[in-house]
């Protein structure tokens, strides 16, 4: 299979470091209509609950499998529309950036890269199951990663003064 190089993530520099994506895939992906398209017939005016997460495992010592959640909830009142879930995942090949790079590219990047690919697996579903079309809005990962870095600091432990 033949890698495509993707987008330089931030410090990127030299030769040695190298992001590419090996593969792309809908890792799981669930669609639930517990009252089908029939709630259409009153008022369409839901409420949404939009959840996501990202998780990294190392496949290979130059190998990350990154996974993209996203579980959207549409409620009209206290009914549930539908409930959409889809794992999106990728293997990308990352070599040559430090620790704090490589949190930075695993966190933020590649879920930017799988983002377009879950936008449309959600939609996809939704249309499948008889709803109006929902788009999923653009997502700034990076200001996600920075606030989820953020709350961890603050709830981490103060370090002990001797």
């Amino acid at each position: 299979m033949a890698e495509a190089q993707i987008g330089t993530p931030p410090g990127a520099g030299n030769g040695a470091q190298e992001l590419a994506l090996q593969n792309i895939y809908v890792k799981d992906a669930s669609f639930e209509a517990p009252s089908g398209p029939n709630l259409q017939t009153t008022e369409w005016n839901p409420q949404f609950g939009l959840n996501m997460a990202t998780a990294g495992t190392v496949l290979a010592p130059d190998a990350h499998e990154v996974v993209l959640t996203i579980t959207l909830e549409a409620k009209v009142g206290e009914r549930v529309a539908y409930l959409v879930e889809v794992k999106q995942a990728g293997v990308f090949a990352i070599r040559g950036y430090n620790p704090e790079e490589l949190r930075r590219i695993v966190g933020a990047f590649c879920p930017g890269v799988l983002f377009p690919y879950a936008r449309q697996a959600v939609s996809d579903l939704i249309l499948r199951g008889g709803f109006p079309p929902f788009l999923l809005p653009p997502v700034n990962f990076d200001a996600l990663l920075n606030q989820s870095l953020a709350q961890a600091a603050a709830n981490a432990p103060a370090p002990a003064v001797n």
